[in-house]
């Protein structure tokens, strides 16, 4: 499996960095984000480095829909009941923050605020 041994994520990954999981399989792994914008805030990583989703082919497959496939289940679980918002910032223009594919998912018990912000 493809790891890079500088990303945080694949630390993390790796058990060198401690993380509070939410799910882990051979595939992918879930874990509460360390500056929650929510108060349901964890994101889904591929446990194979990927920096972006540009990055990203039919190799990925598996783990990606994976990660869309649990990523329902682990929001309820977590207690977003009532909806939740699914993040994947990719590239400079995107935000991106860790270049390793990661999706956040946010949620809670209130609506969440607007996602986008009109441009006047």
């Amino acid at each position: 499996m493809n790891s890079d041994p500088n990303c945080i994520f694949c630390k993390i990954v790796r058990g060198e960095i401690p993380a509070k999981k939410v799910h882990e399989d051979a595939d992918v792994l879930a874990f509460h984000d360390v500056r929650p914008q929510a108060p349901v805030h964890f994101l889904i990583i591929p446990k194979e480095h990927v920096p972006t989703l540009y990055d990203a082919g039919m190799k990925q497959h598996l783990a990606l829909g994976k990660m869309l496939a649990l990523v329902g289940e682990l929001a309820r679980k977590e207690g977003a009941a009532d909806g939740f918002r699914t993040i994947v910032n990719t590239g400079r223009v995107g935000h991106q923050e860790v270049y390793h594919v990661h999706m956040h998912v946010l949620g809670g018990p209130e609506p969440l605020g607007p996602m986008l912000v009109r441009r006047k």
